[in-house]
């Protein structure tokens, strides 16, 4: 199986969403812009949001298992991915770059 190289691309946060809706979380989301994260065999790396990963498993799975063009030319780089995480409050933005 191939790697897969896992960056943070991008965090929004909708406080409005979060003042009207959510109850008080503390570190609901620990993820910085640039931070990355290697899979390998498709597991979970070390210290990755785990709920995020829900949201990014079957596209890490795809590329690690050599798949590509995932959704037919959506991507420039046809072995690379962008997913965000399920986060209505705070979704994370992640590029996914599988590599040998």
């Amino acid at each position: 199986m191939k790697k897969v190289k896992i960056t943070v691309k991008k965090i929004i946060i909708h406080e409005d969403l979060i003042e009207e809706y959510e109850n008080k979380v503390e570190h609901a989301c620990l993820m910085k812009v640039d931070d990355s994260f290697i899979s390998e065999d498709a597991m979970i790396p070390k210290g990755f949001c785990e709920s995020a990963w829900i949201s990014l498993y079957p596209f890490v799975f795809a590329l690690a298992s050599g798949s590509n063009n995932i959704y037919d030319n959506w991507m420039k780089n046809k072995n690379t991915a962008m997913i965000s995480c399920n986060d209505g409050f705070r979704p994370v933005s992640f590029y996914l770059e599988a590599f040998e």
